[in-house]
């Protein structure tokens, strides 16, 4: 009499999964895979290029945060030093007139950067 055989489960086919997280792929210079690398390397573990971006990212994240907010005095001292080095700059050839309307120009910035910076007080008549 024959005896009885385990009934193995059938292996499924393809690719076994090994995460559950879906793949992003992305593109980096030489440059960046290299210095990538040489992080990877000086780790005691010695991960692989993924588990090192991934590390790098979980770093980068975990210390960014918004942006510190500068005391009054820095902000004047900072804009004191750039309206110094506009006037250096500055187009000789043009009349006082254009030469403060630049200026201004240069040191509010456009206005389309104006309106998304969040930390800047919104001005009036704009909701």
């Amino acid at each position: 009499m024959r005896k009885p055989t385990a009934v193995l489960p059938k292996k499924k086919r393809g690719r076994p999964a090994t995460g559950r997280d879906p793949v992003t792929a992305i593109r980096l210079s030489g440059d960046i895979k290299k210095r990538v690398d040489s992080w990877a390397a000086k780790q005691e573990d010695k991960p692989g290029r993924s588990e090192a971006i991934r590390r790098l990212v979980e770093t980068a994240l975990a210390t960014t945060g918004p942006a510190p907010k500068r005391s009054k005095k820095a902000a004047a001292k900072a804009a004191g030093m750039a309206g110094e080095m506009i006037d250096r700059l500055a187009d000789k050839s043009a009349s006082p007139e254009e030469q403060a309307k630049r200026k201004r120009r240069l040191m509010k910035g456009p206005p389309e950067f104006r309106e998304m910076r969040g930390d800047l007080p919104k001005p009036k008549g704009v909701a």
